[in-house]
């Protein structure tokens, strides 16, 4: 998997269980493509500081996900309910598989 989809997808599940600080200094880099240098600038920490909290927060959603498996169970979920649309030919059920994709 892209490793930044895959930051997208831990992030999106589990953001919320991030401080605030964390979450901000995340999004930036890695959404807004923000250099460590002007994040470190912008919060009066250094690189290195920023560089520590990426990869400390990059660890935390990883491990939320290795007890949790919500991106894991999203991904399997939505490769089924895909695989249904194909195999069906019922207009019915491809339409419930739709609207389940949509909500997924």
């Amino acid at each position: 998997m892209d490793k930044i989809y895959e930051r997208s997808l831990l992030f999106d599940f589990y953001g919320e269980l991030l401080t605030e600080h964390q979450k901000r200094i995340f999004e930036e880099v890695v959404f807004e493509d923000c250099s460590l240098a002007e994040v470190a600038e912008e919060h009066g920490i250094s690189r290195q500081g920023v560089h520590d909290m990426i990869r400390r927060t990059t660890k935390a959603l990883e491990r939320y996900e290795e007890k949790l498996g919500l991106v894991r169970k999203f991904l399997f979920l939505k490769e089924r309910v895909g695989e249904i649309m194909v195999l069906t030919d019922d207009e019915r059920i491809r339409q419930l598989s739709k609207e389940i994709l949509e909500e997924l």
